[in-house]
This record gives structure tokens, C-alpha cells and sequence, in this order.
């Protein structure tokens, strides 16, 4: 990540680093902006690394599914 104060930026040349690593501008000291590049991207994967719910959704996806061994035994056993 790199760090360029306000007063050293050029919109030129942030826009190009941000491609590389993302970019935070500061203003007398403080971060007040991130640039983060998305050439090669379409709009949908930039709208989706945007969303909370769309993390949420794979967050959850992820989650290992747990049954109780009652359960597991229950769908195991095989029906009369």
C-alpha cells in the first residue's frame, strides 16, 4: 500500500499506481481517500467486491455445515 500526501499528488499518476497497489491520499496527515485500481475488471465484478451482501453470501457459503451425530446417523441408517 503507498501512501501520497495531497499536496505531492497527480491524478495521473495515482490512477497508475493504484493499478499496482492500492493508493491512500492524505491531507495534512490524515487518510481522507483509497484508490483502488480495477483495469481488467468488468462493471459487475467491481459492483460485487463492493458488496456486503455479496461477502456476506460467500462468508457463508464457506461456513463448514454442521450436523449432530443424531442427524448424521438418522441420514446414514438405511429406511425399512
Amino acid at each position: 500500500m503507498k501512501t501520497v500526501r495531497m499536496e505531492d499528488a497527480t491524478l495521473e499518476v495515482c490512477v497508475a499506481d493504484a493499478q499496482q497497489e492500492r493508493v491512500i491520499l492524505t491531507r495534512n496527515g490524515d487518510p481522507f481517500a483509497l484508490l483502488v485500481g480495477v483495469a481488467g475488471m468488468d462493471e459487475e465484478q467491481i459492483r460485487l467486491s463492493a458488496s456486503p451482501e455479496f461477502w456476506k453470501l460467500i462468508e457463508d457459503s464457506r461456513r463448514p455445515k454442521i450436523i449432530s451425530r443424531e442427524e448424521l446417523e438418522r441420514r446414514l441408517d438405511p429406511v425399512p
